[in-house]
Order: structure tokens, then C-alpha cells, then sequence
């Protein structure tokens, strides 16, 4: 069960919740500062005052007073008119993170919401109802509008969703799964749609599934060390003392790890000097995305128990604030970033398996097959491997230097994250296919070295691909075993073989 209370909540228990199918439950002690928020929004009613989304329009509109009695379509025709996304649906995986981030927000009490729709909103991932959320449409500010728009479409009876994968409209859907749709009030409508909670869904799986993976392109650049017999000197604990950035530290230790007892790298003749930058530098490469990586990891953290909408109710002192924390600037850098840094781990992994496959830098058979001429081997494997980090080096791009005003000029500067986050997603599982094909050409590569002077760690990698990719002894078609391995890298499995000799990776 994962309890929502607006604070402690992890991105990995979001994540965790999701797949696993966690219950979803409210602090009872938090919902009554929820209700404490509710009782000002009616009192600013029965005050006739006008206060920004509560009783005037939106945007450029909040000129324009509303009357007490149409408040409540309001509410409806915000949640209607802003349900305009176009492209393909977000996962069902998003979806749900979605919904469990914004409940959270909205748990904080600063919202004006009645508990009552808290718990509808997170019964739709208890009951597996999974509203059809568009993935364009989103600028960054005011927050995520439209697919948040398309999220409570599906709690008024509007919009589609999927009920037990059979997609339904909105009504339907909560019939099937015995709830009933809300009608809602002041503030609600606008409470469940400005916030930050679609690029910030995306955040949280992205980053799930990053800490993954950057173990395993330790594992995988280990795997390409041995194969080309690399010279260990550049992995001395003493060299990066000297520049403590700790994600190198933590990468040059995991590298020694993997490398321990292997006879390929140590105790070794390797008639050279030095190795290129593409091994010699896999600490500093790879290190510089985990600083990256824990910086974004702070950020979306913080965003995710905060408050993201507008205006904020502050019930003990009876104030009611108009600001700007739907602003998803923080969180839309942040994902640049990281989309940058992931992009990284592609390009230098990409210079290895070219390593790899090339005889002039190998010093192995071309393109690691015995018959080469009559069979390609894994050229083509890094023809693959270049167009996803060319293509990365687009993607990489920042969404968040972007800026086209909205709303009649009154939203004159927004964030773009939503932008930001889908990129980064799309890098990720490029990333995690180009790790798929160094694995697989370093353990082709393997097959003409010594494999009992492979280290333990490496070998017990080697052996968990072996027993669902046998070595390439002649052509045979290869995107299958490209999807098999990076399967494994996805699910840890590769992570989790090097680490039952090596001990668990920083």
C-alpha cells in the first residue's frame, strides 16, 4: 500500500506502486487540513470577493466575474474546453503515476478541494480506470493544463478511459468499475489541472528506469574492457581522489569491481601505453551523467510533495495567494539536462562497439565473424547504434530554452516541460538499445579471448546473454536479440548478474 500525505513521497514508490499494482490509500490526519481548505474557499464565496479561479474567469479572463450560481459550470467548462490534446496517449504507466502525483499535491491542503475528489481521483488507479491522456498538448505553465484536463475529464463523466484494457467513454468506465462521476464545485476543476503532474509523470518512470541502466552501461563498458584487453591503470582508486566528483568515484570503484580477478585487464602485456578515451575515460563519462542523474533526482523529489497550483489557500490565516508554482521551469531544466547526460552514455558506448567490430582498433576478426566477406557480423549492429545517438544528439536539445507566450499574452513566458520529458523518454530507450548492442558485440568479441580469464562478475553477465543469444557463427537476423538483451538490461537482470559475484553497484 503506498499512503499519500503530500510529503515523503519517493519517486521509486511511485514507480513501484504502479507497476506492482499497489493500493493507494489517504492520510486521514491530512485530509482534514484538506477540508480546512475547502471551508475558506466557501467562505471567499459567501464573501462575494472576487479571488482568481474561485469566482473569475481563467488566464486573460480573470477579469471576468463569475456569478455564485455558475460557479459550478465554471469548473465543468474549464475541465471541457481545456480536454484539446492531440498525439498519441500516454502509457498507462504514465497515466497512473499522474494521478498519484497530483492526489499528492492536492493532499497538501493548499488546494481548496473537497476530499471527497481526492479519493475518486485515486480510486481510478485502485479500480484500474485509465483515462485516455493525449501526450501534446501541454506548454508547461500553467502547468500541465491540457493533459491534466484529459486526466479529470474522466471524473465528471467525460473523456475516455480504459477499464480492464477495454476502452469505454468516461461515464461507462466508471460505471463498470462501480464509481460514480463527481459534479464539480469552485476550485475543483481548476485545483486538478494546474500542476506540473505529466512532465513530472514522466520524470519519475524515466528516472526509475535510469538508475538501472547506469549500472549496466558500467556493466556493459566492463564487458567491452575485457574484450579489448584494456589497460586497468586509468580505474586506480589514487587518480580519482584526485578530481572527486563523486559520480566518477562511484564508477571508476563499480569498473574495479567488475574487473576483479580478470585476467584479460590485469597482470597483462597489452603492448601500449594508453587506451582511447572511450575506455580510458568511462568514469569521467559515465560519472558526470550520475551527478546528473542525482541532481534531477533531488528536484523532481521536491516537486513531487509540492504544492502546484493556483491561487493557494492558506486556511489559518484566511489568505488566498496568486503566484506562479505551476511554473514547470525547475523541472523542465532538470530533464534537459538529464536528456543530455543520458545522451552521453549512448555516444561513448557507441565509440566502443565501433571499437569492437572495427580490426584495425580490435585487433579481432572484422566485424567479430570468422567469415567475414561472405557474413557482415555486427557491422550493421553499429549502423544501428549510430542512428539512435544521431538521433539523440536531436532530441538532446533543449525544450526548455523555448518560449511562445499563451493566453492573450497574460502567460507571456512557459516552461515547455512536457516537451523536455517526452525527449527524454524517447533518449532513454535509445540509450538502453545502444547498451543492448555493446553487450551483445562484447560478448561476441569474447568468444575469440581466453573466457576462463574473464572476471567472475563479467562472466556471469556473459553466461545470462549466452543462455538466450548464442554466439554468431554465421548472418542471421539480429533485432530480435537486440530487443532480448536490452529486455534484460530494462528488467536489472543484467545488473543483477553482474552483482551476484561483484556485490551490489553504487
Amino acid at each position: 500500500m503506498l499512503k499519500l500525505s503530500g510529503s515523503n513521497l519517493s519517486g521509486h514508490d511511485v514507480v513501484r506502486a504502479v507497476r506492482q499494482g499497489w493500493v493507494i490509500s489517504l492520510d486521514t490526519a491530512q485530509l482534514e487540513k484538506v477540508a480546512q481548505a475547502r471551508e475558506l474557499v466557501l467562505r471567499l464565496l459567501e464573501s462575494g470577493s472576487p479571488v482568481y479561479g474561485i469566482n473569475t474567469g481563467f488566464g486573460k479572463l480573470s477579469e471576468t466575474s463569475i456569478s455564485r450560481e455558475s460557479v459550478a459550470e465554471l469548473q465543468r467548462n474549464l475541465i471541457l474546453s481545456h480536454s484539446c490534446g492531440v498525439g498519441e496517449p500516454f502509457s498507462g504507466e504514465v497515466v497512473k503515476a499522474m494521478i498519484i502525483l497530483r492526489a499528492n499535491a492536492l493532499m497538501k491542503g493548499h488546494s481548496g478541494i473537497r476530499p471527497e475528489v481526492i479519493r475518486l481521483l485515486i480510486e481510478l488507479v485502485n479500480q484500474n480506470v485509465v483515462p485516455v491522456v493525449p501526450s501534446q498538448g501541454s506548454v508547461g505553465a500553467s502547468g500541465d493544463l491540457v493533459p491534466l484536463a484529459h486526466m479529470s475529464a474522466v471524473l465528471i463523466g467525460e473523456g475516455e478511459a480504459y477499464y480492464r484494457d477495454q476502452l469505454l467513454p468516461g461515464a461507462k468506465a466508471l460505471e463498470r468499475a462501480g464509481l460514480a462521476p463527481v459534479a464539480l464545485e469552485a476550485k475543483e476543476g481548476l485545483a486538478l489541472i494546474n500542476g506540473t503532474q505529466a512532465m513530472t509523470a514522466q520524470a519519475v518512470l524515466a528516472l526509475y528506469d535510469s538508475d538501472i541502466l547506469l549500472k549496466s552501461v558500467d556493466v556493459a563498458g566492463s564487458l567491452t574492457m575485457e574484450a579489448l584487453r584494456a589497460i586497468p591503470h586509468a580505474l586506480d582508486e589514487r587518480v580519482h581522489a584526485l578530481r572527486p566528483h563523486q559520480g566518477q568515484i562511484l564508477v571508476a570503484a563499480n569498473l574495479r569491481r567488475l574487473l576483479d580477478g580478470s585476467r584479460l585487464v590485469h597482470g597483462s602485456d597489452h603492448g601500449r601505453i594508453q587506451d582511447a578515451y572511450s575506455l580510458r575515460c568511462i568514469p569521467q563519462v559515465h560519472g558526470a551523467t550520475r551527478d546528473a542523474y542525482k541532481y534531477v533526482e533531488e528536484v523532481i523529489n521536491t516537486e513531487i510533495n509540492s504544492v502546484t497550483d493556483n491561487p493557494l489557500l492558506f486556511p489559518a490565516e484566511g489568505h488566498v495567494v496568486s503566484a506562479g508554482n505551476f511554473h514547470g521551469q525547475p523541472v523542465a531544466l532538470a530533464l534537459d539536462f538529464l536528456g543530455i547526460a543520458l545522451a552521453e552514455l549512448g555516444n561513448i558506448a557507441e565509440r566502443r562497439i565501433e571499437r569492437l567490430v572495427n580490426p584495425q582498433l580490435s585487433g579481432l576478426p572484422p566485424f567479430l565473424t570468422e567469415s567475414s566477406g561472405l557474413n557482415s557480423g555486427y557491422m550493421i549492429a553499429q549502423y544501428t547504434a549510430a542512428s539512435l545517438v544521431s538521433e539523440n544528439k536531436v532530441l538532446a536539445h533543449p525544450a526548455s530554452v523555448d518560449s511562445i507566450p499563451t493566453s492573450a499574452n497574460q502567460e507571456d513566458h512557459v516552461s515547455m516541460g512536457s516537451i523536455a520529458a517526452r525527449k527524454l523518454g524517447s533518449i532513454l530507450a535509445n540509450v538502453q538499445n545502444v547498451a543492448a548492442i555493446e553487450i551483445l558485440c562484447a560478448c561476441q568479441a569474447l568468444e575469440f579471448r581466453d573466457r576462463s580469464a574473464m572476471a567472475p562478475a563479467t562472466r556471469a553477465v556473459y553466461e545470462l546473454v549466452r543462455s538466450v543469444v548464442p554466439p554468431l557463427e554465421e548472418d542471421r537476423v539480429l533485432a530480435g536479440e537486440i530487443k532480448v538483451v536490452r529486455d534484460l538490461i530494462v528488467s536489472g537482470q543484467v545488473l543483477k548478474a553482474a552483482e551476484s559475484t561483484a556485490g551490489e553497484l553504487d
